[in-house]
Parts: C-alpha cells; structure tokens; sequence
C-alpha cells in the first residue's frame, strides 16, 4: 500500500495517519489478530491499527540502536 502525499493510508474506510514522511512509498498491513493490523515500512514495524476503534498504536521498536523515535527530537 502507498502513502499519500498528505502522510496517510486507506484502509477499510478508515484513514491512518502516518508521517508526510512516508509520502509516496510503500508500507506493509498485516493482520496479525482479529481487526489488529501491523503497519511496516522495510523491517521496521511502524505501529498497529484497530479496525474496530480506529485507534493508531505506534511501535516501541527503535530505529537505530540507542534512538528512540519519540525522543529524538527532544532538546
């Protein structure tokens, strides 16, 4: 699936605020239990998505050893 332009994705009439960032590349879904779906850009998990509650969880994963995203940008 593509990101828009605008940072988003579509999905079951749902939209998914991800990062402008992402405009115009490819992310992976994947259901990994009931309406809990799993948004992956290359090998980093971004975050989950419930279908049900329309609520985004982003990920803890860290994306470089000793950077986590939240607190990179925190001077």
């Amino acid at each position: 699936m593509v990101v828009t332009h605008c940072g988003r994705i579509c999905w079951a009439r749902k939209k998914i605020n991800l990062s402008t960032v992402f405009a115009g590349q490819a992310v992976g879904i994947k259901e990994v239990h009931g309406d809990i779906w799993l948004v992956s850009f290359m090998d980093y998990d971004l975050g989950y998505f419930d279908l049900d509650t329309g609520s985004w969880n982003r990920s803890t994963t860290r994306s470089v050893p000793g950077c986590y995203p939240c607190s990179r940008y925190i001077l």
